[in-house]
C-alpha cells in the first residue's frame, strides 16, 4: 500500500496502521498520498471512481485560475466573489455560477492539462456527480502544491489561501492527527445517494516546518455521514502519526455531536435505499 525508496520501515509501518484503521469498517475507501521529503507514496484503490460531491469545487477553483492565467489577467471581481465562498463555506450558488461560466468543454480541457485520467465532469449542472478518483484528486492537489506548469506561483498561493480558510465546522477529515506547526489546506465533500450510501471525502495539502505533503481520501457505502467521517479520519490519523513520529497531534477525531447529517447539496440527495431526503 505504501512504498518509499528511502525508509522502508516507515512505509511498512504506515501500511500496517492504515490497514488497522480500516479493519472492520464498512464501505469502500480509497487513498492517495505523497510526501516528497521521504518519497513516500500510498495507494489504496486509488483508481476507483466516486461521485466527487463538493471536492469538485477545487477543480472549479483551479480551472478558474488557469483560465485567467491563459487570458493573461488576474481573477475578475466576479470570479473572486464566487471562488472564496465556494471553497471556504462550500457555497453552492457560487459553485453553480462558476460551473456554468466555465462550461464542460473548458473543464475537460483543464483536466487534460492537469493530467487527470479518470475524472469526468458531472452532467446537467450537477458538479457533485463529477466522477473522480483519489489518484486524480492527488494530481489536482499537486497543481496547487508544487510547480508542475499548471498554475503560476501566485495562483497556487491564492488557491491554498482559500483552502486554509475553510470554516471550522468543515475542517474535519484529513486534518485528524495532524501535528502542531502544520497548516491544513483542505476541501471536503459529503453526499448521500440511493446507491453507495453516503459519499464522504476529504482532500488536503499540509505545509509547515519546511515540508509539504498531500493526501486524498474518498469513500462511499457509509451508513451515515458521521460513520464516513470517522473512517476517513482514522486513515488520516495513521498517515500523520507515521510522518511525524513522536509529535503530539493538534487535532483529534471530530466529535460525533459536531458532525451534521445534512448533505453538502452538490447534487440531489437521496436516502440510501431510495427516496428523496426531506
Amino acid at each position: 500500500m505504501c512504498t518509499t525508496d528511502r525508509d522502508r520501515t516507515l512505509a511498512g509501518r504506515m501500511t500496517q496502521d492504515i490497514r488497522a484503521a480500516l479493519a472492520h469498517r464498512r464501505g469502500s475507501v480509497s487513498l492517495a498520498m505523497y510526501d516528497p521529503r521521504t518519497h513516500t507514496v500510498c495507494r489504496l484503490a486509488n483508481h476507483r471512481r466516486y461521485d466527487a460531491a463538493s471536492v469538485a469545487k477545487v477543480l472549479m477553483m483551479e480551472a478558474t485560475l488557469r483560465r485567467a492565467q491563459e487570458r493573461r489577467r488576474p481573477l475578475t471581481a466576479w470570479e473572486r466573489a464566487r471562488v472564496r465562498p465556494m471553497i471556504t463555506r462550500s457555497d453552492n450558488e457560487a459553485a453553480r455560477r462558476l460551473w456554468a461560466d466555465l462550461g464542460h468543454a473548458y473543464l475537460k480541457r483543464f483536466l487534460r492539462v492537469a493530467k487527470t485520467t479518470r475524472t469526468t465532469p458531472g452532467s446537467y449542472g450537477y458538479w457533485g456527480l463529477t466522477a473522480t478518483t483519489a489518484a486524480d484528486q492527488l494530481r489536482l492537489l499537486g497543481a496547487l502544491a508544487d510547480d508542475r506548469g499548471v498554475l503560476t506561483a501566485r495562483a497556487r498561493a491564492y488557491g491554498l489561501r482559500q483552502m486554509a480558510a475553510v470554516r471550522r465546522d468543515q475542517r474535519w477529515g484529513v486534518t485528524a492527527g495532524m501535528p502542531r506547526g502544520l497548516r491544513a489546506h483542505l476541501k471536503n465533500g459529503w453526499l448521500p445517494r440511493a446507491r453507495h450510501g453516503w459519499r464522504v471525502h476529504s482532500i488536503g495539502t499540509f505545509t509547515g516546518g519546511g515540508r509539504t505533503y498531500r493526501m486524498a481520501i474518498l469513500s462511499h457505502g457509509n451508513p451515515s455521514m458521521a460513520y464516513g467521517v470517522r473512517t476517513v479520519e482514522r486513515v488520516a490519523q495513521a498517515v500523520h502519526r507515521n510522518l511525524h513520529r513522536g509529535r503530539a497531534a493538534s487535532q483529534d477525531f471530530t466529535p460525533e455531536s459536531e458532525i451534521s447529517e445534512v448533505p453538502d447539496g452538490s447534487a440531489p440527495a437521496e436516502r440510501p435505499g431510495g427516496g428523496p431526503l426531506t
